[in-house]
């Protein structure tokens, strides 16, 4: 089982670039996000656990998040891989991340960061904000406290990946499929798969 953790600042691309990859190379694009939102919809108990912390206005514990992502990737077990998108997303996370996989006799194969210029990432989330209607791409104060927030919780688990050999960064100026061809070509080379057709469109 293949195990990608792509990551990146908010405006990066980064679901957008997960799901193509899952398309690209028959993977399965694993959103902790999406995936918890889904076991709140189902109204599983892990979903009513996470309904009553949220409406608590209670943050949503790491030990819960990854149940859920326990419990996905186990429904999946037939599955080629995964690509992670959005776990993990602090550096405490990394060793617990690394022992759900190990028990499963598995291992982070590879690390990617989108590397995106701050006043690209700014407008293209304020470009966003105009459709989306979301609070937190409402304006660009907002937007640079959300991009600190990365810089100092998320990006430092860089090193840990670093440390291991596994992590790449990729330019994620230009297009969209300019962006996933960098990144397939990455995925290729490191893991020595072919992808499962060359394009999407």
């Amino acid at each position: 089982m293949l195990n990608i953790v792509l990551f990146g600042p908010p405006g990066s691309g980064k679901g957008t670039q997960s799901k193509l990859l899952e398309e690209r190379f028959g993977l399965i694009h694993l959103s902790t996000g999406d995936v918890c939102r889904e076991e709140i919809k189902k109204a599983t108990p892990e979903g009513l656990e996470a309904k009553r912390l949220i409406d608590g206005g209670n943050f949503f514990p790491d030990q819960l998040a990854y149940r859920i992502v326990e419990k996905f990737i186990d429904s999946n077990s037939e599955a080629k891989g995964f690509v992670y998108d959005g776990m993990p997303r602090h550096v405490g996370q990394v060793p617990v991340f690394a022992e759900m996989l190990s028990k499963r006799n598995s291992k982070v194969d590879i690390v990617v960061e989108l590397k995106v210029e701050e006043e690209e990432l700014v407008q293209r989330l304020l470009k966003r904000g105009e459709t989306s209607g979301r609070p937190d791409d409402s304006g660009r104060q907002v937007i640079e406290k959300r991009l600190r927030i990365y810089d100092d919780v998320t990006a430092p688990i860089a090193e840990d990946y670093k440390k291991a050999g596994v992590y790449f960064s990729v330019d994620a100026m230009g297009s969209m499929n300019e962006v996933l061809d960098r990144v397939s070509v990455l995925v290729e080379e490191q893991l020595s798969i072919k992808p499962v057709y060359a394009e999407v469109r």
